[in-house]
């Protein structure tokens, strides 16, 4: 089978998925601000995790099928944005590198502990499992959690309140700020190489370092590398805040430097050697690096709209999602022209990261925007 038909196949249901991910993401972040946190996180993990249930019901049908990818994406685009909203209210300031550390980290380590459990299950029982886990969460979820909000306006009471509430923004606003835009390029920079090494790594080890059916397991190690890293460059990223040893714009950059420069110097390693022990060194490295991020520019929305960090990160995710969908089909074109060689894919990326890197250092604030 041609680089194009595996890519096709790859990335088909990805591209479903993502046509809900994507038109809701603003929705989400704009409900959130009207509803509130909890509400809306709510409707999305119950609509993610039913979507994923009904997906053995709708096997037998591609249009139910087609329905509940969309349906899965839908709940998906609502919650992360929901999420940054909460964070952006009820998490202190000198807490939120590590708060989004957890948050990036939990994300690795629930696709390792997906790709090491259901390959043993039933494909029935996978998304059964999963859709069920969600509501489980669920339940703790509205059990635990208390939303504060203000007896005068019913809205969300802020942890650490930002200088100015401004909610009369325009939309315009949201892409006329160089703070902003810095933001949106930099998660754009992360996910670019982020979805090659999640889309391709196994085809990859397999066909060009001759990784054998079990050494493919080896694939876990970048996801728990990430985890890793995230949660520890989240407590060193706060403890310098918390200690005055560097401003709040200082951290946010050296982070987002190490997430974005770091990684795209380690996969161009990553793409030069032959040895399967070592290419799994440096893409390990790579992944694990690009998780100070969460310290960096993903922790920034908090900071330049603190009012509407759940709409600024849709805005951001929105675009960073374009690599999801580009990435494949791109991927498999560079190694069909030329002759099954990685390395433009591998260099464009770095290169992609380094420009990231470049904007945000330059354009970065962490001052309220907005």
């Amino acid at each position: 089978m041609s680089s194009n038909g595996i890519c096709m196949g790859r990335v088909g249901c990805c591209r479903l998925f993502a046509v809900g991910y994507m038109s809701s993401q603003v929705i989400g972040g704009s409900a959130a601000k009207r509803y509130g946190g909890k509400r809306v996180l709510t409707v999305a993990v119950l609509l993610w995790s039913l979507s994923t249930i009904i997906v053995p019901l709708c096997a037998h049908s591609i249009h139910a099928l087609i329905f509940s990818r969309v349906l899965l994406g839908l709940g998906e685009g609502v919650g992360l944005p929901t999420i940054f909203h909460i964070f952006a209210h009820a998490i202190p300031g000198e807490e939120r590198s590590r708060a989004f550390g957890y948050l990036v980290a939990m994300g690795s380590i629930g696709q390792t502990v997906a790709a090491l459990v259901c390959p043993h299950l039933p494909w029935e029982w996978m998304f059964y499992v999963f859709g069920m886990g969600g509501l489980v969460w669920l339940a703790v979820w509205l059990f635990m959690y208390t939303e504060k909000r203000s007896t005068l306006d019913l809205e969300e009471e802020f942890v650490d309140p930002p200088k100015v509430n401004n909610n009369n923004v325009r939309w315009s606003e949201f892409v006329s700020h160089w703070p902003l835009w810095s933001v949106y390029i930099a998660h754009f920079s992360m996910n670019w190489s982020n979805y090659i090494i999640m889309q391709w790594l196994p085809t990859y080890m397999t066909r060009s370092l001759g990784a054998s059916h079990n050494s493919i397991m080896f694939t876990a190690v970048p996801y728990l590398m990430n985890s890793l890293v995230g949660v520890v460059a989240g407590h060193f990223a706060d403890s310098l805040i918390s200690h005055n040893k560097w401003t709040v714009l200082s951290v946010r950059r050296l982070m987002t430097s190490v997430g974005l420069l770091g990684p795209g110097l380690f996969i161009l390693f990553f793409s030069a050697v032959n040895n399967l022990p070592l290419a799994v060194f440096f893409v390990s490295l790579s992944l694990g690096l690009s998780a100070c991020n969460s310290s960096g520019h993903l922790s920034n929305h908090a900071e330049v709209a603190p009012n509407h960090a759940g709409i600024t990160f849709a805005i951001s995710n929105t675009l960073a999602t374009i690599p999801g969908i580009t990435c494949g089909p791109l991927t498999a074109e560079l190694v069909t022209q030329s002759h099954g060689r990685w390395l433009p894919v591998f260099v464009i990326a770095a290169g992609v990261n380094f420009v990231g890197a470049i904007i945000y250092l330059s354009q970065s604030a962490a001052s309220q925007v907005l």
